[in-house]
């Protein structure tokens, strides 16, 4: 087995082979590559959840807004005692940019019952669900 190294760990960290050559120990090449893949694709996994985050942040954001917003107006409407059935639509103007509300007033099958729809959406596509409030109103 000429030729053939044997290696030997020796308490001095350091490695021996048999024909006389020492090498210190160490990472390897290989082995540096390895690790600075696995925490590239971990630091990849993390900005991905960050950027997820942000993202569920700002869309709660906007929900949260729109909850208050349908609120308002569903207040604006209890308040006011002569409910006819019908559309309306428009803006909450410069305060609220880029939210708009739908109303649809409808009757029910009692007379006296009005089903009214509050629908706030944004414009913007990042909220692609509307928030809707319903509410069922004694019309008397």
């Amino acid at each position: 087995m000429i030729g053939m190294l044997i290696c030997k760990l020796v308490r001095s960290s350091t490695i021996r082979v048999k024909e006389g050559m020492i090498w210190h120990e160490g990472f390897t090449l290989l082995e540096v590559m390895i690790a600075l893949a696995i925490l590239s694709i971990a630091l990849i996994a993390v900005l991905g959840l960050q950027s997820q985050a942000i993202s569920i942040v700002d869309e709660s954001s906007n929900l949260t807004i729109a909850a208050f917003l349908a609120k308002s107006k569903m207040a604006e409407l209890e308040a006011n005692e002569e409910i006819t059935a019908g559309f309306s639509s428009g803006d909450f103007g410069e305060d609220f940019p880029g939210y708009r509300w739908e109303v649809e007033i409808t009757s029910t099958r009692y007379d006296y019952l009005k089903k009214i729809v509050v629908t706030v959406r944004r414009d913007r596509p990042r909220m692609p669900h509307p928030y809707t409030l319903i509410l069922y109103k004694l019309a008397l």
